[in-house]
């Protein structure tokens, strides 16, 4: 079965605003085993989009439509389908009644044009929008399927969730299951070396490997008759990616490097106090962007000029005298400072510079962590020096290896000294 994804608005086609939309479903339809092979983004003109929805109804059995069913001039989506298809557009009471509802209860002025978000093809399938005005519908037309679904996100995401993948589970021949192994602290061609025959020769199920920024992900995917047996069926790989590269997999079907440490935090009972400088707190909001950091995470400091180090942490002003604030001692002198203020398990700080000029003589994309425990306090010294690296980048990398060396003390694995 083949589904392609077609996003309206001149907004996203101009690059007023990032297309999350085609991200969501592609990966939608990629764990229900659907073949995706396009995605096309066209603005509010009708002549363009009947031209991609004719193209698209050759070649797909799936067309999933986001955008362009408000209540203005430029919402031409239902308007195309269903002159594309010849149907023609009948006021779907529920709908109306609706929208309505919505604008009195959020004490809305209801205006005329609203009524046109109340128009649906005949015989559309309309599913409720619970998170606004324009509801939802699919229409079937010689085989083929087409939803049309809102544009906002925060709409479409859920109404995918709740109405359209039951669809998409009655149509699927079998089910497929991905598993993810997270990998930090080895490059992708060192996995791919560790790892070569088991990511040549897999096929079902299969193991692909895809860089992200500073870390490996491993996708393992099988498909079976049941999900019970396609997951049982990723048991043998995952196994073998956690023997072959130990320690550096830091996760199992986790999103990212915080949401690990934040859940191993939990299962010790352990609280964590951040010191920042030059991350200037990403740290901190990598951590509490994580649902229910609140029972871990205890203080954060982002204390950017040298002032800040010795008066809120304590930082030795003969250290910063004779080391400089970019230096492994200060870096463990903030870690215990922050630990000692803030009463947490463990410190951690980050010290260096993120360019785009040297500092201290110091050269761009040179990083030390600090990390502090009852037990003592350890440094890592980071050379971020890829070529061309930016500011984001050095930032990114380092809050990484922040994160990475707290998941190593929780774990009680050896941190590395120098990256």
């Amino acid at each position: 079965m083949t589904a392609e994804i077609i996003n309206v608005g001149t907004e996203i086609l101009l690059g007023n605003i990032v297309n999350t939309n085609a991200r969501f479903i592609a990966n939608k339809l990629k764990d229900y085993g659907f073949n995706s092979y396009y995605q096309s983004v066209v603005g509010d003109n009708a002549e363009r989009l009947t031209a991609l929805l004719k193209t698209a109804l050759k070649r797909s059995d799936f067309i999933f439509i986001t955008g362009g069913l408000g209540p203005t001039y430029d919402d031409i989506t239902k308007e195309v389908v269903s002159e594309t298809l010849g149907l023609p557009l009948e006021l779907h009471e529920e709908s109306l009644k609706h929208i309505k509802e919505y604008f009195n209860k959020i004490g809305r002025e209801f205006t005329h044009n609203n009524i046109r978000q109340a128009y649906m093809p005949k015989g559309a399938i309309v599913f409720k929008n619970k998170w606004g005005t324009a509801n939802a519908l699919a229409v079937e037309n010689n085989g083929k399927t087409i939803f049309l679904l809102p544009g906002p996100p925060r709409e479409m995401c859920p109404i995918f969730e709740e109405y359209i993948i039951p669809i998409l589970e009655k149509k699927i021949d079998g089910y497929i299951v991905k598993r993810s192994v997270r990998i930090f602290g080895m490059g992708e061609a060192m996995v791919e070396s560790k790892l070569y025959n088991l990511l040549k020769n897999s096929i079902n199920p299969s193991v692909a490997p895809y860089a992200k920024e500073g870390e490996v992900l491993l996708q393992v995917t099988a498909k079976a008759e049941t999900k019970s047996l396609a997951f049982d069926m990723t048991e043998k790989p995952v196994k073998e990616i956690k023997e072959t590269i130990g320690e550096y997999v830091y996760g199992i079907d986790v999103e990212n490097l915080e949401e690990r440490v934040v859940s191993l935090l939990k299962e010790k009972s352990l609280k964590i106090a951040t010191a920042e400088s030059c991350t200037g707190g990403l740290l901190s909001k990598r951590i509490t962007d994580i649902k229910g950091a609140s029972n871990v995470f205890e203080y954060g400091a982002v204390t950017y000029s040298n002032e800040a180090k010795i008066n809120m942490l304590g930082v030795s002003p003969d250290t910063i005298s004779s080391f400089g604030a970019i230096s492994p001692e200060t870096a463990a002198q903030m870690a215990e400072g922050i630990r000692k203020l803030s009463n947490a398990d463990i410190g951690v700080s980050i010290s260096g510079n993120a360019g785009p000029d040297s500092s201290e003589g110091k050269p761009v994309g040179l990083v030390f962590i600090g990390l502090s425990t009852k037990d003592g306090t350890k440094t890592i010294e980071l050379n971020i020096n890829k070529m061309g690296a930016d500011r984001d980048y050095i930032r990114t990398i380092a809050s990484s290896n922040a994160l990475d060396g707290v998941r190593r003390i929780v774990e009680g694995l050896q941190l590395p000294q120098k990256i």
